[in-house]
């Protein structure tokens, strides 16, 4: 079976500093998996591993069965990327950044598809021709979707998407999340929110000092058995 992410005994050294320690892990289609952990854990480790922003040190990191190297073209097309803070350029639009990122990709769209991915990211449609200098973090967060959906990305990769944000911005975070899963495509997403991993993961995993120390399914869990557990093991 291919996964369509996939860590078999992931290493990541810096000198004599373990940032990642033989890590393994699946992630299917549909399913959000949020990984959990102080600053320092091996998350955004894991999620720079699987870009190819970083080489492993040892063991493997693969998109579809494909595994990610320095020259990772070829995984390129299945991946999109939603960082804390999403890299858009200020003067333009959102319709313009979104014009601009898929054509980078290869894409070419009309103004109504581009019009069509803005409103299925959930953002407003006065916004569109808005500068992106005037928006909302949250607002951002939803043209990176755009970009990914766009890019008919089947797994994308998120590193804090929901720092910063206020409830209602969370929840509309997560609410796409969920849609974007409905749709088979694969979430990882390294978060510090616990109550929000509870809300739009379907698994979790804890980690610790680049370990992986625990992986559960969040329906059988709530919220703040999640939180003591979490503390106990950190």
């Amino acid at each position: 079976m291919v996964h369509a992410l996939e860590a078999v005994q992931l290493t990541k050294k810096y000198n004599e500093y373990t940032a990642l320690n033989n890590l393994n892990l699946q992630i299917e289609p549909g399913e959000i998996f949020c990984l959990l952990g102080q600053n320092g854990a091996g998350k955004t480790t894991t999620i720079n591993l699987f870009l190819g922003f970083a080489e492993a040190t040892a063991g493997s990191a693969l998109i579809k069965g494909i595994k990610v190297t320095p020259d990772t073209a070829k995984i390129r097309r299945h991946i999109a990327y939603i960082p804390e803070i999403v890299q858009l350029y200020g003067n333009l639009s959102g319709v313009e950044n979104l014009d601009f990122f898929s054509r980078l990709a290869g894409f070419r769209y009309s103004g109504d598809s581009l019009k069509s991915f803005l409103n299925n990211a959930g953002l407003q449609e006065k916004a569109h021709r808005e500068r992106l200098s005037t928006y909302s973090k949250g607002m951002r967060q939803k043209v990176g979707i755009a970009i990914a959906l766009s890019k008919n990305a089947e797994i994308i990769l998120m590193d804090e998407p929901t720092s910063g944000l206020d409830p209602k911005a969370t929840d509309e975070f997560t609410q796409i999340c969920k849609e974007l899963a409905k749709e088979g495509r694969s979430i990882l997403m390294a978060t510090h929110d616990i109550f929000n991993a509870v809300n739009v993961g379907s698994r979790i995993g804890i980690m610790k000092q680049g370990n992986l120390v625990h992986v559960l399914n969040t329906k059988d869990i709530t919220a703040n058995e999640l939180q003591k557990l979490y503390l106990e093991m950190i």
